[in-house]
């Protein structure tokens, strides 16, 4: 019975140490095997082209592709199209330039359709409404392709670009994620066309701008560079702080102050030489007496508040009574109400050349943007005309012109702040690439990223002044717009890529 019982014990014992081998060809029989890369092909069109820009004859491949983004493990994960237009025969020792819109969620129709591309949309420049199509849609003598090869991005989320499969879009809404993705794309491309070693430009509006700023930290901030001759900032916005006006920053009332001045002067309600010597006065008035009245809060003493008031009804072109019910401090929402209610006017936000009719004229803000809903047709119509028809570049998915893409993740890598500035970024960069120099267009009447504002942003310590170039135009957040200030912005940036 002992014997029995002894054998019994060791039986299973000896199954255990004889079998190992079976076992763990069980186990692995049992394991789900990986997955093989699913496979995506891009989708892609060319063509010939041919057009004069800069007065200089250029023949040119215009091409639309997916740039298709892999995981570490090859699946493909995102479709970010680019529109390049590389001048040919091709010179690898051309500039190239990458450019982006803003939003987050807008799609680079805007500059593409609007300012630098080879053709563009025809719509007034006089701050009318676009009206219904047909819209013109012309050669640009103005596009950029005379100096410098063109890339234009569109993220995911914008344009034709989206996620692949189960791919999450957190993984690229958001500020730095955005970024390494825009920034991947870029490298890919490099690759791709054999343009490692050429001058290389980057660029956006905007959005585009505070995307330029990331951008430039993800290709130079490490070790694995990608250096850059240049940074384009169309409408910058950089901190987030200087244009906002919540309850308890002053900062917003200081920088927003020269725009309204010269807005003020263009509608005639107020009087000066020019729109720029008005902003100099006004940027003036705004950092010394309104700034000293603005820190004081409630210490400030009757006699400053009523010098105050007058001078800021100067610049402003409201009423004291007005000023004063509103304490000193009128947000941009409400001037866009108030300075033309006489008229029975609102004033746009992206360009307050462009006025609007509301339902009534009681309400303490504007119904819409007079800016934006009078030039939305004309550039959607435009960029899915030329795209599909005239390129050829076939898909069933939308043109997204401006989207929704939240949540957006405003949280700077590593960071836990809620103050929200990627000025550092570019201040740094200056600082360890001493060939980098940042072009800054900015529109009198501007109120999206106000003129002041972005002059503060890179006027702070540790940004080298003598590689920051400022120009300043007569229309608003899209500049281009404007027939003389597409050219003139064109020529200014032009000269900007010669000086490399």
């Amino acid at each position: 019975m002992k014997r029995f019982a002894a054998a019994c014990f060791a039986a299973p014992i000896a199954l255990a140490i004889a079998a190992p081998g079976a076992v763990a060809k069980e186990a692995d029989e049992a394991k789900p095997t990986a997955a093989a890369p699913q496979e995506y092909t891009a989708n892609s069109t060319s063509k010939q082209m041919r057009g004069t820009f800069g007065g200089k004859s250029v023949s040119y491949t215009a091409t639309v592709k997916e740039e298709v983004l892999k995981d570490d493990k090859g699946t493909p994960k995102a479709a970010i199209v680019t529109t390049s237009y590389i001048a040919e025969p091709r010179d690898p020792s051309r500039p190239v330039t990458f450019l982006w819109n803003g939003g987050p969620g807008s799609g680079s129709v805007w500059l593409q359709m609007g300012a630098f591309g080879p053709k563009r949309v025809a719509i007034p420049s006089d701050a009318k409404d676009d009206g219904g199509p047909p819209y013109p849609i012309l050669d640009n003598p103005d596009s950029l392709l005379d100096v410098t090869d063109l890339v234009f991005i569109d993220p995911v989320g914008t344009g034709f670009s989206h996620v692949i499969g189960d791919a999450d879009t957190k993984d690229y809404w958001g500020i730095t994620q955005d970024a390494r993705s825009v920034a991947k794309t870029i490298r890919q491309w490099l690759s791709e066309n054999g343009r490692w070693n050429s001058p290389k430009f980057i660029g956006g509006e905007s959005y585009g701008t505070t995307r330029s700023a990331t951008v430039i930290n993800e290709l130079e901030g490490g070790y694995n560079d990608v250096a850059v001759d240049g940074i384009i900032l169309i409408s910058t916005i950089l901190d987030f702080a200087a244009g906002d006006t919540d309850d308890g920053n002053e900062l917003g009332y200081i920088t927003n102050l020269p725009t309204m001045a010269t807005t003020a002067l263009f509608h005639g309600k107020a009087t000066a030489a020019s729109p720029a010597q008005f902003a100099e006065e006004a940027r003036q008035f705004a950092i010394g007496p309104y700034a000293a009245f603005l820190l004081k809060g409630q210490n400030a003493s009757a006699q400053e508040r009523a010098a105050v008031r007058a001078q800021l009804a100067r610049f402003t072109g409201l009423s004291e009574t007005y000023l004063d019910q509103a304490d000193l401090r009128v947000s941009p929402g409400r001037f866009y109400k108030e300075l033309l209610r006489d008229r029975g006017l609102t004033v746009g936000r992206l360009d307050s050349r462009y006025t609007g009719k509301d339902l009534d004229n009681v309400g303490e803000y504007p119904d819409n943007d007079p800016s934006f809903y009078g030039i939305d047709g004309g550039y959607t119509a435009a960029v899915n005309h030329f795209m599909r028809d005239t390129l050829g570049y076939k898909t069933d998915r939308q043109y997204v012109t401006i989207g929704s893409v939240q949540p957006w993740d405003f949280q700077k890598e590593g960071r836990t702040s809620t103050y929200f500035n990627v000025a550092p970024y570019i201040g740094k960069a200056l600082r360890e690439n001493s060939d980098l120099r940042v072009f800054v267009g900015q529109g009198w009447y501007d109120f999206a990223t106000p003129f002041f504002g972005a002059e503060y942003s890179l006027t702070r310590p540790g940004y080298p002044q003598d590689r920051i170039q400022f120009h300043y135009y007569d229309a608003g957040h899209m500049m281009y717009v404007r027939d003389e200030d597409r050219t003139k912005l064109s020529a200014d940036i032009r000269q900007f890529i010669r000086e490399r």
